[in-house]
């Protein structure tokens, strides 16, 4: 099977040097965290990099629910991720937002032509 530019799909590498390992954590009401740990090809821990967290939840619209996930930066650990998420899921609602509103704004000032 290929693609437009004539490689096969099954053409996938996998960096060695950039894998993790992933843990989910969730309060089972509101939200759950993703920790991606770094790791060596071997499986082991890489403790040159900084883990990776990142935040996920569901806000409730009238169309249904709408998934925001985000990267929780500045945390080295589970319980400041926690902490952070809040804060981090309010900021990617905030530019959520501020894009709809942009794309509404750019649809709104188009110019129609008859008999286009």
């Amino acid at each position: 099977m290929n693609n437009a530019s004539g490689t096969k799909i099954t053409d996938i590498k996998i960096d060695p040097n950039n894998l993790y390992r992933e843990e989910s954590f969730t309060d089972l009401t509101f939200a759950t965290i993703r920790r991606l740990t770094p790791v060596k090809i071997d499986g082991s821990v890489d403790e040159s990099r900084e883990a990776i967290f990142t935040g996920m939840t569901q806000l409730m619209s009238p169309n249904g629910p709408i998934p925001v996930q985000c990267l929780i930066e500045g945390v080295k650990n589970l319980s400041e991720a926690a902490a952070k998420l809040p804060e981090a899921i309010e900021k990617t609602v905030q530019a959520m937002i501020a894009e709809a509103e942009e794309m509404r704004r750019q649809e709104a000032s188009k110019i129609v032509i008859p008999g286009q």
